[in-house]
């Protein structure tokens, strides 16, 4: 049985830029402790991963974001 692949949601928006500012579309690439999706299970591309993971890392450091979800 094949597995439906998941096409990236940022290629099909045409986004080119993840900005660390936007935190409701970067929240729902989060666990509720506060790691990181990885690609495999959200579907980003390789480049749009890299980018998120960086924007979410940015949002983090700036206080957007808590570190760890308790």
């Amino acid at each position: 049985m094949k597995k439906k692949q998941k096409i990236c949601r940022f290629c099909q928006e045409k986004i080119d830029e993840i900005d660390y500012k936007d935190i409701g579309r970067i929240r729902r690439y989060i666990t509720p402790r506060g790691k990181i999706i990885p690609s495999k299970q959200s579907g980003v591309c390789a480049k749009h991963q890299r980018a998120l993971a960086k924007a979410i890392k940015r949002a983090r450091f700036v206080g957007l974001l808590p570190f760890v979800k308790i």
